[in-house]
């Protein structure tokens, strides 16, 4: 489902002719098959985030080949990066990343506003998923009328919203509480054994580590599979 071989990566810093190179990423590996849910662990810096923005296209890496559902994704343009992203990819954010201008449904329609579904079809859709994750009574509600959960729920209708077989999440407990992140856990299980998503999640807590099938860890720019417990606390 996901392949990422030999990647490298580095950050230019300073003005041009003057350069500092900061390497990040080192010789990644890693494959991900579908239906499992991945969790990628490392303290803040360790080169986590990075990989999660080569895997979504939103950085190229330096050197490196990265494969999604058979695609070259690392060759893509920025265009078709867009395009498949929309039809294949949903993400989950730390912050939610919602319109606060716009309704809950109204965020969780948008990607079928953007992807030229038909109104009627689009509505039926957004309420569909917003029932799916239990807010079906909020969509009129704004994103600081919501608690934290709630406004997590919507983000994760919009992400499911076009039926994505793949998830990518980042740091995606980290505005929650204990009660919330429970709930958000279980709720991430139940979606990858009910409709077979397959879970990129990238995080620092051991508590979301532990819902995944497999757990790889990144440690300044180096990835690790299996590594013990205690290693990666922080």
């Amino acid at each position: 489902m996901i392949s990422v071989q030999n990647v490298f990566h580095e950050f230019r810093i300073g003005k041009k002719g003057k350069e500092h190179i900061v390497p990040v990423l080192h010789n990644i590996s890693l494959e991900i098959s579908e239906g499992e849910i991945v969790a990628v662990v490392g303290r803040s810096g360790s080169g986590k985030s990075t990989l999660l923005n080569l895997i979504s296209g939103y950085m190229k890496p330096a050197k490196g080949e990265i494969y999604i559902r058979g695609e070259h994704v690392s060759s893509f343009s920025e265009s078709k990066w867009a395009d498949f992203r929309l039809h294949n990819l949903g993400f989950i954010f730390q912050t939610f990343q919602l319109i606060p201008s716009m309704t809950a449904f109204e965020n969780v329609e948008l990607p079928l506003v953007l992807n030229g579904i038909e109104e009627k079809e689009r509505k039926e859709m957004a309420q569909s998923v917003l029932k799916r994750v239990g807010l079906e009574q909020y969509g009129e509600h704004y994103p600081g009328e919501l608690s934290g959960g709630q406004q997590q729920r919507v983000s994760i209708a919009r992400a499911l919203i076009l039926n994505p077989p793949i998830i990518l999440a980042d740091e995606p407990t980290g505005s929650l509480d204990s009660e919330n992140e429970t709930e958000l856990l279980t709720f991430i299980q139940e979606l990858n054994r009910e409709l077979g998503i397959t879970f990129l999640i990238i995080t620092h807590d051991q508590e979301v580590a532990s819902i995944a099938h497999r757990k790889v860890v990144i440690k300044d720019g180096y990835l690790y599979e299996g590594r013990a417990r205690h290693e990666v606390q922080g």
